[in-house]
């Protein structure tokens, strides 16, 4: 009889030292496009005057690995704090993938070859 009381208290404790779930607070599709377009309007916020001055950097992760797309930017921007919302945004969309199981064409997205400078603002040129 006392070692099924030591087998219960052991069963309580080791439940109450379980891991929190990541599901309690699901992260949605209206998060990730919201913290997308924030860094869309941060990039917005700075011109370029040539096409020597614009950037490429990779956004989101994909199922199977690598970036969804890449965005481009002007060598204005400060790029440390670029680079820290991409990773917020990277890890958010990776704690999605897991949390929706979800599954992507496994398709390697290449940096463009080409980005030019056109009205102030850095655009990626489709050869």
């Amino acid at each position: 009889m006392k070692f099924l009381l030591k087998l219960f208290v052991l069963a309580l404790l080791l439940q109450s030292f379980q891991c929190e779930d990541n599901n309690s607070n699901p992260i949605t599709l209206e998060q990730l496009n919201f913290k997308k377009q924030e860094i869309i309007d941060y990039i917005a916020g700075f011109e370029c005057n040539n096409s020597e001055n614009c950037n490429t950097i990779a956004l989101g992760v994909k199922p199977c690995g690598g970036p969804v797309e890449y965005l481009t930017f002007p060598s204005s921007v400060n790029l440390n704090e670029l680079e820290a919302m991409i990773e917020s945004y990277n890890q958010l969309n990776l704690e999605y993938n897991i949390q929706t199981n979800a599954v992507s064409d496994c398709a390697v997205v290449l940096p463009p070859q080409t980005v030019e400078c056109d009205n102030g603002g850095c655009e990626i040129v489709v050869n």
